[in-house]
């Protein structure tokens, strides 16, 4: 057993070593040892203290947790105001309150700001005397707060004696902010839920909780964390980035986030940077705070209701907001799962403006109670679409509708199937097959939208954003910013690609509809011998073209004569038509420059890779000089184009005795 005055000796060592391993955690960021050793010691600390209870005292690193449960908590009256920051929401807002600023002080300002990360917590006032720390509080009405010593004491964020080499005053008061990390907002939730207690919204709500326990040990529990940002007591800093060094000398976490500014365009970027990259952050901000520098100024500019003239809070845009919902659309996946997605008039939530908003499954409509025409609260959480969180019922004008479950697949006219809260198409093929249609309708021959490759569209269908190819030019770039892996630059780009391709020649939108064996060549033969202007007229005139009409254009059979026509009388397939029209898409009438009359006559085949040429440059040259391109071998076939790795049509050629030739015999013909 170790003697007294030996013990004292190393209780001394043993605080002052473990203080000085927590201001480099925990300031500095630098871990001397690891939490373990730093446990250990610890450990032997409050083993010497229990052998000799005298040696206890209030800056030991052993009483962050101790006392009995309080009954209730004191009031603190604030030696001076613990105020608010009013907010900006806009570029515009802070331009304002500059203006106001200057007004206020009747002259212009250096432009020398200081920019801190709002932390989404719990606003705190630390006193401390002779280096420890005697009292801290809560904010309360700004002028009187509780007394939440205790709890304090638990956050190891918050020294328990400073650093007081350099102060020259015998009371010490700062201020901050105590807050709750997300990953231990999460696991205190799921530790809540098992014990059937109660779930908190969020950490804010979680830290502001923690710190009102009457008993400190549930406090020390949930290991709330804190940044200080504030001098009080006037200890000669003439800038407000001088505060943050005096804190981070004497020993306390200052956020190393915070910077400082010399223009507005240097905070706007701060702020901009900090709502793209705030998920990043092991914890919750909702804006900037901008605060004059110069702390003469900033005093100077005095104080407006309860908050100081001379900062304000630029918030981020929000994760939630109400809007209108003006339709719902009943999307069909890749499994075939029928998703209602509401259409909402434009709202801007995060930054980014809001169009659609997911509904999950019908026994969510039925749960929310949401009708067609409800205002709502949307959420935008995370990397997915935006979704339907609440309806406000007390806005109802008695003219929503209410929202039915389909009984046909609106893809395929199958009969819709319940399976729980969901409802699928009983055909099992259709969502494959729909995804095959959309990918045909982008490629190359048809709208030619590089940008939605099968991934892209495997994930647009996924999250309901479309169910159909019309649906792809209803998308707008706020849709798709909001999805992991999709910024608001990629979202841009993909979106103004659609709208860029919008404009299609006849026979290049005849392809992409996806008429069943109608391919390149037989949708070129459609479009120069049943030219029209518009998807109206097209459907007028399409609906009308008998067999016998379609027969009479070569390279065009029964089979694919009788598929045209029957692709033409669907209601559902109009509807798709008339949906595309609606959408904004225009058609160019087919146009080929005649140089010629030299292959008139005759017709070609193509199969296999050109080298010098490509298929579609050759297709082209053969129209020019007036021959015709097949997409099917016959024996009215003239020349069958045979290029690398050639397919089924040459062994057809072969066994019908039609004339083959190679890339250099065809460039030969059409010189």
């Amino acid at each position: 057993m170790m003697d007294k005055k030996s013990a004292k000796e190393r209780v001394e060592h043993l605080k002052k070593v473990i203080n000085k391993y927590r201001y480099r955690r925990l300031v500095l960021n630098k871990e001397e040892v690891s939490p373990e050793a730093e446990d250990a010691l610890k450990k032997e600390l409050f083993d010497l203290e229990n052998q000799y209870p005298e040696l206890i005292t209030a800056d030991s690193p052993t009483q962050r947790v101790g006392g009995k449960p309080l009954k209730e908590f004191k009031k603190v009256r604030h030696e001076t105001a613990m105020l608010s920051f009013n907010d900006a929401f806009s570029e515009s807002d802070i331009n304002d309150w500059l203006t106001r600023v200057e007004n206020y002080l009747g002259h212009k300002i250096k432009r020398e700001f200081y920019c801190e990360l709002k932390i989404d917590g719990l606003a705190i006032e630390l006193v401390y005397e002779n280096g420890i720390f005697i009292q801290g509080s809560t904010r309360g009405d700004g002028i009187i707060g509780e007394d939440i010593t205790q709890n304090l004491k638990t956050v190891e964020a918050i020294p328990l004696k400073l650093e007081t080499k350099n102060l020259r005053t015998k009371k010490l008061i700062v201020r901050g902010e105590v807050y709750l990390a997300k990953n231990e907002f999460e696991r205190i939730n799921r530790e809540q839920e098992k014990r059937g207690g109660k779930v908190f919204a969020n950490p804010r709500n979680m830290a502001a909780g923690s710190l009102r326990q009457l008993d400190p040990k549930i406090t020390a529990s949930r290991k709330l964390d804190s940044f200080t940002y504030e001098v009080v007591t006037d200890l000669g800093q003439k800038t407000h980035e001088e505060k943050h060094q005096i804190l981070k000398d004497l020993g306390f976490k200052i956020n190393p986030n915070n910077k400082s500014a010399n223009s507005l365009e240097e905070i706007f970027e701060f702020r901009n940077y900090w709502e793209k990259h705030r998920e990043k952050l092991p914890y919750e901000i909702d804006g900037i705070v901008i605060i004059i520098n110069n702390n003469k100024i900033f005093e100077s500019a005095g104080v407006i209701g309860k908050a100081p003239r001379g900062a304000i809070a630029y918030k981020f845009s929000p994760k939630e907001s109400a809007t209108i919902i003006e339709e719902i659309k009943v999307q069909v996946g890749r499994t075939g799962t029928l998703t209602p997605v509401a259409v909402l008039k434009p709202v801007e939530i995060g930054g980014i403006t809001i169009t659609h908003a997911t509904l999950h499954n019908f026994g969510q409509i039925e749960k929310l109670g949401v009708k067609i025409g409800d205002t709502v609260v949307i959420s935008r959480a995370g990397d997915v679409i935006p979704q339907v969180i609440n309806v406000l019922k007390n806005l109802r004008s008695g003219k929503e509708k209410r929202i039915a479950i389909p009984k046909i697949c609106p893809i395929d006219g199958s009969k819709v199937i319940a399976e729980g809260a969901y409802y699928r198409c009983s055909n099992p093929k259709c969502g494959a097959r729909n995804r095959e249609i959309i990918r045909h309708f982008v490629s190359r021959p048809g709208f030619n939208i590089e940008g939605l490759g099968p991934k892209i569209i495997d994930r647009f269908l996924d999250e309901g954003l479309i169910s159909d190819a019309a649906d792809i030019f209803e998308l707008r770039s706020g849709d798709i910013a909001v999805l992991e892996r999709f910024g608001e630059k990629s979202a841009e780009n993909i979106v103004n690609e659609i709208q860029q391709n919008k404009e299609v020649p006849l026979n290049r939108f005849i392809y992409a509809v996806g008429i069943l064996q109608v391919g390149e060549e037989t949708a070129v033969a459609l479009a120069k011998n049943f030219s029209v202007s518009d998807i109206k007229e097209l459907i007028k005139k399409y609906k009308n073209l008998s067999l016998e009409n379609l027969q009479e254009v070569s390279d065009i059979g029964p089979k694919v004569a009788q598929n045209i026509y029957d692709w033409f009388r669907s209601e559902r397939n109009i509807k798709f038509l008339e949906k595309l029209e609606k959408a904004g898409i225009k058609l160019e009438s087919i146009k080929y420059q005649v140089l010629g009359i030299k292959l008139k006559g005759r017709t070609f085949v193509f199969t296999g890779e050109l080298k010098i040429m490509s298929r579609e440059a050759a297709k082209e040259k053969v129209r020019q000089l007036g021959g015709d391109v097949s997409e099917s071998v016959s024996k009215k076939t003239d020349y069958v184009v045979v290029g690398l790795v050639p397919g089924s049509k040459y062994e057809k050629a072969k066994r019908l005795g039609v004339k083959t030739i190679d890339e250099k015999e065809f460039i030969d013909i059409i010189k």
